[in-house]
């Protein structure tokens, strides 16, 4: 029996997955984030011994056993001097080093779309875009918080503490997010939100970013000024697909699946609507597609096509219905 491990890092969690050729869910696994420019290099190579070891003791799977493995990793490709580091990081737990590393793009987009051709986006706790098509491939966005990641849940959560400072010194009306951003961090006075930010663990990436829900929230109830954050978002996600399709070459009057991943789609109609009337504005021949798969399974979608042996059709519809009523979320 061949098996295969996907793991899709991420800025926040980390999801391992095990799987047979024919699509069955052998172990799952769950840990924190692998954003070494966070957590650091040493800290990654623990993560990643550990949710190995601890998804194939699940399974009663041994090391040896693992046809082969892919790692989706945050960052990865961004610094040439960390990629021997990054390459060797699974070694510790895989020592016959039947596996490969790549950026997490690829997990996103390898589940969304199966493997097929087509452009995949991810907002998260980062944003990019990546795309193959006709053996091309492509990227855009992804160049991290300071000056990058549009769109993305550490881009959403800045802007609405924008706005917050904004609706707080009547630079803006308030809404249903002033409320929220108060509430959330039980200020007394509005500037105390200063030290909230700046001198407390919420200023690391991930962290900062779950405060994008209190967009989500103030969005949900009405908050005309918080939605129009998710239509800014929108507008930046759909410049970095149209990036890539011009970057893949795809002729005009093609129509390119367009996929979505990433924790911040679980908003839903604020984000997509505004997104699908984007890619409209750019192009009429983009069909948005939700995802077939989640990026840990597209993890192991790559595993199986990188060590020789492609999921069929039939097997990817297994795994599909395999991973319902699972932990693994898209």
């Amino acid at each position: 029996m061949n098996t295969y491990l996907g793991v899709d890092g991420g800025g926040s969690k980390t999801r391992f997955l095990l799987i047979d050729e024919a699509g069955r869910v052998l172990a799952t696994h769950v840990e924190g984030s692998s954003y070494y420019l966070e957590i650091g290099l040493e800290a990654l190579q623990a993560l990643l011994t550990r949710g190995v070891r601890q998804t194939l003791e699940r399974a009663q799977v041994s090391p040896e056993q693992v046809s082969y493995a892919f790692f989706g990793l945050p960052a990865y490709g961004e610094d040439r001097e960390v990629l021997p580091r990054l390459d060797g990081a699974p070694g510790s737990a895989l020592a016959h080093r039947r596996y490969r590393c790549a950026n997490d793009m690829v997990c996103g987009w390898a589940g969304a779309l199966a493997g097929s051709d087509g452009i995949n986006i991810v907002a998260g706790t980062g944003s990019i875009a990546y795309g193959e098509f006709a053996g091309r491939t492509a990227r855009a966005g992804g160049w991290g918080e300071l000056f990058g990641d549009e769109g993305s849940g550490y881009w959403l959560a800045r802007e609405a503490l924008r706005l917050f400072s904004r609706m707080s010194d009547g630079r803006a009306a308030r809404g249903a997010l002033y409320e929220n951003v108060r509430r959330h961090f039980a200020l007394e006075d509005d500037l105390d939100l200063c030290a909230a930010i700046y001198g407390k663990p919420a200023a690391q990436r991930s962290q900062f970013a779950q405060l994008s829900k209190l967009a989500s929230e103030a969005a949900s109830a009405g908050d005309q000024a918080a939605r129009s954050l998710f239509t800014d978002a929108a507008h930046e996600l759909a410049d970095m697909v149209h990036a890539v399709r011009v970057r893949l070459q795809i002729p005009e009057g093609v129509v390119v699946a367009v996929s979505y991943s990433g924790g911040l789609f679980h908003v839903g109609e604020p984000l997509l609507a505004p997104l699908g009337a984007q890619l409209a504005r750019r192009s009429d021949a983009y069909r948005l597609t939700a995802a077939r798969l989640p990026p840990d399974a597209g993890a192991a979608l790559q595993a199986a096509k990188l060590g020789g042996s492609p999921l069929s059709a039939q097997s990817i519809a297994a795994l599909a219905s395999n991973l319902e009523g699972t932990n693994s979320q898209p």
